[in-house]
This record gives structure tokens, C-alpha cells and sequence, in this order.
């Protein structure tokens, strides 16, 4: 812990800086804190940080002492909305590197029209938690090889880029997957913490246009649906054109954008 004060110089009256904890700074005014900030590494090893004061000149010096302390590059995330906080972390040397829409999903195959969706001759889809860990893993190394080929793994959701020692597979449950006689072919990852969260659709390069992801996201959101969830939500990078017309073409909408920062 370093509680040496930190005072950014922009006025005698500065607020005082102080780091309380590992990842944890206080901003004090006469000892009544008036902001904090926090830095906590991601499962894919990287450093994000967030800041809440109720004033800008708060902020930036929070902003000002946690980038001196912290090693670069430093991320977050930020609400487009959130006008201020934007505007806040822009003042402090951060640009955008991303942004991502967040869609919001119907389960009921009466609205999404995938009804009749049946999967393409020879496929088949194994149901969340019951596919085999080893083809799964190969798979997903496949497809992540052919995405950083041509786009670049950067154009997908922020949070399932490669964790330390190449391990991608998070948790093997969460995956259903579209099955040939020999191997997989494509996957779809649903995660329910409060509401359902389809974190990733995806079909190696030489399987699309088939219509293994409508197959995928029928069986995702007909599950989903019988389970009681009446939506679901779904992030989508803005570079991404055929995800947003598959999600889209069953009804999904736009409710919001998140940005990633990155200074």
C-alpha cells in the first residue's frame, strides 16, 4: 500500500491523492473523500481502471496519479452515453479503440422467426455442457487463427481475447457447439449472470453461409426461452457488419454502445 499523497499542482487547493490499497485510490478533501479509483487486471492480463468523483477536476487528478503509478497500457470501458465520462477519460491522454453495440435479444422463436430453423445436412448441435473438451478447444483455436488472419481477433467481443498461456476456454460448460461426423464446426457461448449474455457466435471460415449460425443461435435462444428468459443480450463490435444483420434478421435491437479506451 502507498499512501503517500499525490497532488497534481493544478491549484493550492488540490485534492489529495492517496493510494489506500492495491488498485484502490482515495481523493480527499479536508479527509472527506470526494473520489476513488480502482485498477484491476482482466482474465486476458489486462490492466483496466475506473474512476468515480462527482467533479471533473476530481477526476483528472485521480486520472493524473493512478497513470503515473500504473504501468501503460491502461484500459476502460465507458457507457457512449455517459458524455462526461467519456469527455473525462479523453482529458486523460485515453482514445477510443473500440466500440460495441449492445443488442438486446428475443428467445421466442414466434418473434425471432427460427421456428423451422433446422441445422444444414450432417450437422448437429451438442447442447451446452455436454461437448467434448478436445475438439471444443480445437475448434475455438481454429476459428480465433482464421479471425486474426484476416480482420484480427480485435474486431471481437473485448472480454475473450487469448488469456495468459494461450488458454481461451473459459469455462467448457458455458459452449454449445455444431458438430460434423469429425470435428466441430462452429460454437456459441451463453453466460446468465442476472440476464443471459451471448458472448460469442462463431463458424470456421470454410463452414459459413451454411446457416451453422442461425442453427447455433436457434438452439442458444430456444433454450434460453424454455427456461423462462424472454431476452437475452449480445455485444456486437461496430466492424462486424454480418454479425449485426444475423442478430438483426431475428429481431434483436440496438439499446446502447459501449466504448473501450485504451491509453
Amino acid at each position: 500500500m502507498n499512501t503517500k499523497p499525490f497532488t497534481s499542482g493544478l491549484s493550492e487547493n488540490a485534492a489529495m491523492i492517496t493510494r489506500v490499497a492495491d488498485g484502490q485510490w482515495h481523493a480527499l478533501d479536508d479527509d472527506l473523500v470526494v473520489g476513488c479509483g480502482y485498477a484491476e487486471h482482466r482474465p486476458d492480463g489486462r490492466l483496466f481502471v475506473s474512476i468515480d468523483a462527482w467533479h471533473d477536476a476530481t477526476f483528472d487528478r485521480l486520472a493524473e496519479a493512478m497513470s503515473a503509478e500504473l504501468p501503460a497500457p491502461l484500459y476502460t470501458v465507458v457507457d457512449e452515453a455517459d458524455v462526461e465520462l467519456t469527455a473525462g477519460w479523453r482529458r486523460a491522454g485515453f482514445t477510443i479503440r473500440r466500440r460495441e453495440w449492445e443488442y438486446v435479444v428475443p428467445t421466442d422463436p414466434r418473434v425471432t422467426g427460427l421456428e423451422a430453423v433446422l441445422p444444414p445436412s450432417g450437422v448437429t448441435i451438442v447442447p451446452a455442457g455436454q461437448a467434448d473438451e478436445s475438439p471444443l478447444r480445437a475448434v475455438d483455436r481454429a476459428i480465433r487463427d482464421e479471425v486474426e488472419a484476416t480482420v484480427g481477433w480485435r474486431s471481437m467481443p473485448a472480454e475473450v481475447i487469448p488469456r495468459p498461456e494461450g488458454d481461451t476456454i473459459v469455462d467448457p460448460s458455458k459452449y454449445a457447439v455444431a458438430a460434423a461426423p469429425d470435428r466441430y464446426l462452429g460454437l456459441i457461448r451463453v453466460v446468465t449472470v442476472n440476464r443471459p449474455r451471448i458472448g460469442l457466435v462463431a463458424v470456421r471460415a470454410g463452414e459459413q453461409r451454411r446457416g451453422i449460425a442461425r442453427a447455433l443461435l436457434t438452439h442458444a435462444l430456444g433454450t434460453l426461452h424454455r427456461t423462462g428468459f424472454t431476452t437475452a443480450w449480445a455485444e456486437v463490435h461496430e466492424s462486424n457488419p454480418a454479425a449485426s444483420a444475423l442478430f438483426e434478421g431475428i429481431g434483436a435491437r440496438p439499446v446502447s454502445s459501449n466504448l473501450e479506451l485504451v491509453r
